[in-house]
């Protein structure tokens, strides 16, 4: 099976497709793993969609409950979840690929693109979480959810459960960046628009007005703007892939 070992995490990715690389991130906030990728959640399949024309991975991400897994500490944040990111594009020797991730994917994207704007050729942000309103410091659902579903774990106590979440959500817009950030991005971004509490309209729609540049669609997530959309999307990473040499 193909995976990695990464600085005490085990990291389990599948490949599809040839061509410029696409790497993916998919939904489900903290419980992020290949398998809701084609449910219905997922409306956008990249495996799917773009597997004909383009390189595409996908991941299970560490403690999510599919094949990744890593220790769970009071220190852990989005950093971490970029460097398993870049361990994965470097164990295939990536140097620049697409992202597309939906939901918690919209800000591992961001957090890239904050770290390590280089190994982005262009980015597709679905549906992309973020805080309107101040922090209320409760654990949401689905990290309720999630930590429901941690076992024989006796490094996860409640303490460092919380620590964690804080880490997470406590900072606003969309967690790992702040306004002043995505006004500096450079990288061509396409944004499509959520409609929930989870992922809120308002984030997307500020989010497409900050990044320089950025594409917007707000609708997408049924039919018929869904072929819309998926049509969209494709023209948009065509035309930010680089010509073969």
């Amino acid at each position: 099976m193909p995976s990695i070992d990464h600085h005490g995490a085990h990291l389990y990715y599948e490949e599809h497709g040839s061509g410029f690389p696409i790497l993916t991130f998919a939904p489900a906030g903290l419980r992020s793993v290949i398998a809701v990728w084609g449910q219905p959640m997922a409306p956008i399949n990249p495996i799917a969609e773009f597997a004909d024309k383009y390189r595409v991975i996908v991941m299970d991400q560490r403690n999510a409950g599919g094949q990744s897994r890593a220790p769970i500490t009071a220190q852990d944040g989005w950093d971490d979840y970029t460097a398993d990111h870049l361990a994965v594009l470097d164990h295939l020797r990536i140097d620049k690929c697409h992202l597309y991730g939906q939901c918690i994917g919209g800000t591992f994207i961001m957090n890239m693109l904050k770290h390590h704007p280089e190994r982005v050729q262009a980015a597709v942000l679905a549906q992309p979480i973020g805080r309107v309103g101040p922090f209320k410091p409760e654990w949401n659902a689905n990290f309720k959810g999630w930590t429901e579903t941690l076992s024989n774990r006796p490094e996860a106590t409640p303490q460092v459960l919380d620590a964690f979440y804080r880490n997470l959500y406590a900072p606003g817009f969309v967690y790992c960046c702040d306004r002043e950030f995505a006004k500096t991005v450079k990288t061509p971004c396409l944004v499509l628009a959520g409609n929930d509490e989870a992922h809120p309209w308002a984030i997307s729609e500020e989010l497409s007005k900050l990044v320089p540049g950025c594409e917007f669609i707000a609708e997408w997530k049924t039919e018929p703007a869904l072929t819309t959309a998926k049509a969209k999307v494709k023209e948009f990473l065509a035309r930010h892939t680089p010509a073969r040499s």
